[in-house]
């Protein structure tokens, strides 16, 4: 998750308004109404305060004939009040796993061939973020790539760079937004 996603997070948080919103989301979805009449506030205030909470992606909208239902996404919530908990720390895979130099070395070299392609991909956690961490390096922090520029910067690695380049995002490596790529500072990799 970028630095800059965390801190719009907070701040859609930093409003007791918000705040009293998802603790009644928390128990249900409910329309706007709803929450207004709860609230005690006005449809169009409720509309704002939405609107900031849909930007940082904490609430899902479903439609009901004329009537849209929100919803918390707990997902996010969870995952972006724990980021803070990585920044600064260090992160990357070596502190997360504590893998020392050795087993790093014996894992790429079980997992990757002379020439640098992916055997196989692996299926426990451990051996996963060592391979992802050893392929992002080739990566410039700050650049944001698009889609295809990734697409063939992990063909390099494995034919199935779909799957790469979905772990990559999954495990934080990388945020992606309308297609475009950038991958994220080492402190705030998500490798739980």
């Amino acid at each position: 998750m970028q630095l800059n996603k965390i801190v719009e997070f907070h701040k859609a948080l930093g409003d007791l308004t918000r705040i009293r919103i998802i603790a009644l989301l928390q128990q249900g979805p409910l329309h706007g109404q709803a929450i207004a009449g709860k609230l005690g506030l006005k449809p169009p205030t409720i509309t704002h305060h939405m609107a900031k909470l849909r930007e940082v992606g904490l609430i899902k909208e479903r439609r009901d004939k004329n009537t849209i239902y929100f919803s918390l996404n707990t997902k996010i919530l969870e995952m972006s009040a724990k980021a803070i908990l990585n920044v600064g720390t260090g992160g990357g895979a070596e502190m997360e796993m504590s893998v020392t130099a050795e087993d790093r070395g014996a894992i790429i070299k079980n997992f990757f061939t002379k020439e640098g392609k992916l055997k196989t991909y692996p299926a426990q956690r451990k051996k996963k973020l060592v391979v992802l961490e050893h392929m992002v390096k080739g990566l410039e922090l700050g650049k944001v790539y698009q889609e295809k520029e990734i697409n063939e910067y992990l063909k390099q690695y494995h034919e199935d760079y779909a799957t790469l380049r979905r772990e990559l995002i999954m495990c934080q490596f990388m945020y992606r937004e309308n297609n475009q790529y950038e991958l994220n500072p080492v402190e705030v990799w998500w490798l739980k």
